[in-house]
């Protein structure tokens, strides 16, 4: 019996309510698809940070870097514009929002969706991430 793939488990989760995450999941998604260089990705992040967008563009694109460097197999992600996420998706936007109040927790997923053990540099990134977001007064929560 073949299985098929449906929406809801291709996509099982809503993006986040949070405007901040929706921006960081967009950023991650648009550099996933086309590339660290991406232009839409640096120009939302240009909107939304003005002035001060290139520490977390740099940063976002470390970590999409390091995640692509040191995951064991593919991290899916879907199309910018689709309104529900991958369940990989959504482990990086709670790691995201929750490295600095849980990062037990963070460990494990980032462990569980790169499928290694030595992970310390990829959680680095991610919570520098997390916190340039957090300094310009856009804390990503899910």
């Amino acid at each position: 019996m073949a299985e098929t793939t449906t929406l809801a488990t291709a996509l099982p989760h809503a993006i986040p309510d949070c405007p901040h995450a929706r921006i960081a999941l967009f950023a991650m998604r648009r550099m996933g698809a086309h590339g660290l260089a991406d232009a839409r990705a640096a120009h939302t992040l240009f909107t939304v940070f003005g002035q001060d967008f290139r520490r977390p563009l740099i940063l976002m694109r470390t970590l999409m870097a390091d995640l692509a460097a040191h995951a064991s197999g593919q991290i899916a992600i879907a199309p910018c514009c689709c309104g529900r996420m991958t369940a990989a998706e959504a482990a990086l936007m709670t790691i995201l929002s929750q490295i600095e109040m849980a990062p037990d927790k963070a460990r494990f997923l980032m462990s569980d969706l790169l499928g290694v053990r030595r992970i310390d540099g990829v959680l680095a990134s991610a919570a520098a991430v997390s916190a340039a977001f957090a300094d310009e007064g856009r804390p990503i929560s899910v």
